[in-house]
């Protein structure tokens, strides 16, 4: 990390096509298929996805490599009722990974979660925070939520080389769209 490393242009994915779910109804998460890949046109995300669970310290599990993103198999699926949690690195020491311009979405722009039976359930970003890991909001992040809901969480902030890891968490917060 001694350097800074330089930006990557983020590439603009097209919205990807295929067949969208029914937003499902309450009490419908049994039929909801598991998440398989993330798109996010707006910052160039197009990534497969594993399964996260949590560590025995039981904090949530971060994916091991830095070009995918992980969904949290203890959150509901993406497309049913409460927040489906997404998490990715935002680099390296080899450099930018997979969430690395996730804090420039804006309220409008759009995430797709393709699901293992082809189905895409998609979402529309409405807020994105920044947060002091010392001071997150767990409840808020992991807590209930009405309807489909999405959270994409990665570092932020500044970055202390002392302890290696950033202070912060961005969390983007996004709801079914559409």
């Amino acid at each position: 990390r001694g350097g800074t490393v330089p930006e990557p242009a983020a590439t603009p994915v097209p919205a990807p096509d295929g067949p969208a779910a029914a937003i499902p109804w309450p009490g419908s998460a049994d039929h909801v298929a598991a998440p398989v890949r993330l798109m996010i046109p707006a910052i160039g995300v197009r990534t497969a996805l594993i399964r996260l669970g949590l560590t025995p310290a039981g904090t949530l599990q971060v994916p091991t490599g830095t070009t995918v993103a992980g969904w949290y198999d203890r959150s509901p699926r993406p497309g049913a009722t409460g927040a489906a949690i997404i998490a990715g690195h935002i680099d390296s020491l080899a450099g930018p990974a997979v969430f690395f311009h996730l804090a420039s979405l804006r309220p409008g722009d759009r995430a797709y979660v393709r699901r293992a039976d082809g189905t895409l359930a998609a979402f529309r970003v409405i807020a994105v925070h920044t947060y002091l890991k010392s001071r997150f909001p767990t409840t808020t992040v992991y807590g209930p939520a009405a309807g489909p809901q999405l959270r994409l969480i990665t570092c932020g902030g500044t970055f202390d080389p002392a302890i290696g890891s950033y202070l912060s968490n961005v969390v983007v917060y996004a709801v079914a769209a559409p």
